[in-house]
């Protein structure tokens, strides 16, 4: 028996370190290229092909990098970032203001054509993003909105998660004697909503904006077919122009017309740039993210 025993601690603990060999191993697919990423702008673009990757290069290279970077194409980074704040914060506000309302009347309220609608909404959000945007294009080129911001605004502002959220929250979450209460009251409809619904879905509106953000940050596709002008672009669609830019990555690509050149220290900076306003978003709604994807689970 004691032999026994100890052949199945011996298995235990082979299967134990495998699973760490394994969950170790993944970690270090993962994790090394972030360092790389993060540690790229410390160094030069010599240095990156020169030095150990995961080597600390020094504080100076990253403010050099930031000044080569900022001073492209006469400040061009500045507007692709501010153009993306003006695309994402615009669009999921009218996510918010939209879905919130339409995944409540879908979860609880009753309507002919009301199984329907949460059908078309289930089946319009698997559709891949892609599939959309020649429709979308034709649709606003018939509108003039072609090159414009509502261009991909609009667009964007079209979020069928988010009402599926929404519709989830409202129908597993909220109590219906709350509501019944407030319409014993004499409140109406909308202001049930107003008044007694809106203030307890406080963790699903988080959990609706932070994915509607970061669904809209980064879109890469529809606004790189829908905006011809440079000083238009998304960053996502800057980051892309500036790749094309970078003689490191390009060969083609010399110093001739372009104000600096766009070394990989430049490009690993205007990536982790780019990836800041997503991590504020996150860190801000991080308490509401976490009772809004439990909020559904259990009544309260």
């Amino acid at each position: 028996m004691r032999a026994a025993a100890d052949d199945g601690g011996l298995r235990r603990s082979a299967a134990l370190g495998a699973r760490l060999a394994i969950l170790t191993a993944f970690t270090v697919f993962f994790v090394i290229p972030v360092l790389w990423l993060i540690l790229a702008p410390t160094k030069s673009d010599k240095a990156l092909t020169t030095s150990s990757p995961l080597a600390f290069g020094s504080l100076h290279q990253v403010a050099t990098a930031w000044r080569h970077l900022d001073a492209f194409s006469d400040h061009i980074y500045r507007t692709w970032i501010g153009n993306s704040l003006l695309y994402a914060f615009g669009a999921t506000a009218i996510v918010v203001a939209t879905a919130i309302p339409a995944g409540y009347g879908l979860a609880l309220g009753s309507f002919p054509g009301r199984r329907l609608l949460l059908t078309l909404t289930l089946v319009v959000m698997i559709m891949p993003a892609a599939a959309l945007v020649l429709p979308i294009f034709l649709e606003l080129n018939s509108l003039h909105l072609i090159g414009s911001v509502f261009s991909v605004i609009l667009p964007f502002a079209f979020y069928p998660f988010g009402v599926y959220l929404a519709y989830i929250y409202y129908a597993t979450a909220i109590p219906p004697e709350l509501l019944d209460a407030a319409r014993t009251d004499g409140c109406g409809e909308w202001q049930t909503f107003r008044r007694v619904a809106l203030p307890l879905a406080k963790p699903v509106v988080a959990l609706v904006f932070f994915f509607s953000f970061v669904a809209d940050w980064n879109n890469f596709f529809l606004p790189y077919a829908v905006l011809a002008d440079s000083s238009q672009y998304p960053i996502q669609v800057g980051l892309s122009d500036l790749l094309s830019s970078t003689p490191s990555f390009n060969p083609a690509v010399g110093g001739g017309g372009q104000q600096v050149n766009i070394f990989r220290p430049e490009l690993a900076l205007a990536t982790l740039l780019a990836v800041v306003p997503v991590a504020i978003v996150f860190l801000f709604s991080q308490r509401a993210l976490v009772r809004g994807l439990v909020g559904g689970a259990v009544k309260e």
